[in-house]
């Protein structure tokens, strides 16, 4: 297996996104047409863009800067629920309690891949390649993947994102796509897939920090992330098949995450990449953008 590592991919934003500004804590971003501003711990410098600015901002987030922890959006403007659009796919964004907004922007690199994979395997024939994804929030990448020629199974333990996803399916005009939404623990619900014997050829994992399925079972990603990578290792199909993993909020090494899972993938063929998910500052035009670090991925590609 070959190895990458200390990977950046950056994301400079499309039409209706865009990191504006970042600096004393905080982030300045545009949502469609919502700029909102969020606690951001790793945007240390001083901001570029005027105070008032960031003061004109429609929603800005206040409250417990912590991934899980609850807080309350200022507002300058009636606007809670919006449209955006990713991939020339529609979808919904409103402000939530624990500060997002429905998408992770960084993602599209994975999106985008993910889809150019798929469609190699559509137009090369055969059946639909399938794909699983696990805590899939919103339904955005499982909605890239179907309108790709995917068949998704969608798995999360909230039954309020899971609902928002399909609400995002309906938006796009992909009703008819394949397209199952459990609303399941990812860990139990893989590890029935284990014992079925099942297989698949894609396989997306945005865990959490912290979380609880529907049933109140913790999910803790220091604890749990070794045995289910395990079990994603044992439902992955052989052969050219994938795996994106992507980490929030944890205070790691993208080189933990790569020699877990390179422990896991290490006696397949492939290629086994790991980095960090960059956002590139575009707000001011007269300066290079600045790089902002959101998150840590690994992602393995198999070979036939």
């Amino acid at each position: 297996m070959t190895e990458v590592v200390g990977t950046l991919l950056e994301t400079t934003g499309w039409t209706d996104y865009a990191l504006l500004d970042m600096g004393a804590g905080e982030k300045l971003e545009r949502y469609g047409e919502l700029t909102v501003v969020r606690p951001e711990p790793q945007a240390m410098g001083p901001r570029r863009l005027s105070a008032e600015t960031w003061a004109a901002a429609g929603a800005a987030f206040t409250g417990d800067t912590e991934e899980e922890g609850p807080g309350r959006w200022r507002t300058t403007t009636r606007l809670s629920t919006w449209e955006m659009s990713v991939l020339g796919l529609p979808f919904i964004c409103q402000l939530t309690s624990f500060r997002h907004v429905g998408v992770f922007p960084e993602q599209i690199v994975h999106w985008s891949w993910m889809a150019d994979r798929i469609r190699a395997r559509v137009s090369a024939g055969g059946d639909r390649p399938r794909l699983l994804n696990l805590f899939g929030y919103t339904g955005l990448a499982s909605l890239v993947a179907a309108s790709a020629g995917a068949e998704v199974t969608h798995v999360d333990a909230s039954k309020k994102a899971v609902q928002w996803a399909r609400d995002n399916q309906a938006l796009a005009g992909l009703d008819a796509a394949p397209i199952r939404w459990i609303v399941d623990d990812a860990v139990k619900f893989c590890e029935r897939e284990v014992r079925r014997g099942k297989a698949y050829d894609g396989i997306l994992l945005d865990p959490p920090r912290f979380g609880r399925g529907p049933e109140g079972e913790v999910w803790s990603l220091n604890e749990d992330l070794p045995h289910m990578l395990d079990l994603v290792r044992r439902i992955l199909a052989p052969g050219p098949s994938f795996m994106i993993l992507t980490a929030y909020a944890i205070r790691a090494s993208f080189l933990s995450i790569h020699e877990l899972a390179a422990d896991l993938v290490g006696h397949r063929q492939g290629r086994l990449e790991s980095g960090e998910l960059v956002l590139v500052e575009t707000g001011d035009p007269t300066r290079p953008g600045r790089r902002l670090s959101t998150s840590m991925f690994s992602r393995f590609e198999g070979a036939s």
